[in-house]
């Protein structure tokens, strides 16, 4: 037996006491790691409008992640923000989800998916409704979006002429037809220079009404009394906002009016027909799918709707004194009584 010094024996100690701190570290650390929350995959969701306006919209998209796996605050993140028909607010919540590192950008409507796109070269956008992407510049084209932005097309500009169709059946002495259309908004824009070729088309005389804030719209309104047969409004943040006000000014100047979306009817509006904008999240949602799974946007083909809607409100056509006949009240998705 070697015999040991006391000076050994304190270092033999000491060592033996560093080995056992050390060990009990090793194990401390990798539980300290385990507790602390891998960080989700996170969506921002860029709303034009407020969250009650679409809930609709954020119902269908949040349901259809879920069925892909993808749980809200389990599997993954969505940071909401409202620009509350303000459209110089989109720059502003882009530039935060920029901030922020989201792994993909959701938008609605053609003004924020352009300033989403101003933001970023670099994180993936999908916008769920926009109008014509090719032509505002959002994607290179439909099959071949390129760069980092993909999403949905409402076909707003394709639609117009089958709005007209349909507002004809209901006001057959159409004539002069007002189109009201904000002109900061390149998408309603374009909408309207297809509503004036389809009117030419029908004979029908144009009144172009342009607004670019809300005080804009009662005066625009105000100088079609007695000179116009219908209104044909251009979807749009800034007029889906004031939508109540407008469908309310029109009544009063005894105007029919004709929109793209169901919301605008529900409003107070003649008549709506456009994509189903609900139908088209849920695709957005399978868009995001594919991803946050590795898919570079560039590479998903822009989608375009498979599915319409035609919704009538009677009490507005009985308060205009206008009769909608049994075949087109049989072809609506949506009456409302």
């Amino acid at each position: 037996m070697i015999p040991v010094g006391k000076g050994q024996l304190a270092g033999e100690i000491g060592r033996r006491q560093f080995i056992s701190a050390l060990g009990g570290a090793a194990v401390a650390w990798p539980l300290a790691a385990r507790a602390q929350p891998a960080k989700l995959p996170t969506i921002g969701f860029l709303g034009p409008l407020t969250p009650s306006a679409q809930s609709d919209w954020t119902a269908a998209f949040v349901q259809r992640m879920r069925e892909l796996g993808w749980i809200e605050g389990q599997t993954v993140a969505i940071e909401y923000r409202w620009a509350e028909g303000r459209s110089d607010r989109f720059a502003e919540i882009a530039a935060e989800f920029v901030r922020l590192k989201v792994d993909v950008i959701l938008t609605a409507g053609t003004l924020a998916a352009i300033a989403a796109k101003k933001a970023t070269a670099d994180i993936p956008i999908v916008f769920g409704a926009a109008g014509d992407p090719v032509a505002t510049g959002l994607v290179a084209s439909l099959a071949r979006p390129g760069g980092n932005v993909t999403g949905l097309s409402i076909q707003q500009n394709d639609t117009a002429s089958k709005r007209l169709e349909l507002l004809r059946d209901i006001v057959p002495k159409l004539h002069r037809l007002a189109i009201l259309a904000n002109v900061d908004n390149p998408a309603p824009m374009l909408e309207v220079e297809k509503v004036q070729a389809a009117a030419r088309t029908l004979g029908l005389e144009v009144v172009p009404l342009k607004i670019r804030r809300a005080q804009d719209i009662a005066p625009a309104i105000e100088t079609l009394k007695g000179s116009a047969d219908a209104l044909y409004v251009a979807t749009d943040p800034l007029v889906s906002t004031n939508r109540i006000q407008i469908n309310t000014l029109a009544l009063d100047a005894r105007l029919p009016t004709v929109h793209g979306g169901r919301e605008y009817v529900e409003a107070g509006g003649l008549m709506s027909y456009g994509a189903d904008i609900p139908d088209l999240f849920r695709r957005a949602a399978e868009i995001i799918d594919k991803i946050l799974r590795g898919t570079k946007p560039g590479d998903i083909p822009v989608e375009e709707p498979t599915k319409f809607d035609l919704v009538i409100n009677l009490k507005t056509a009985k308060a205009l004194g206008l009769t909608i006949s049994p075949n087109l009240l049989q072809l609506a998705n949506d009456v409302i009584e």
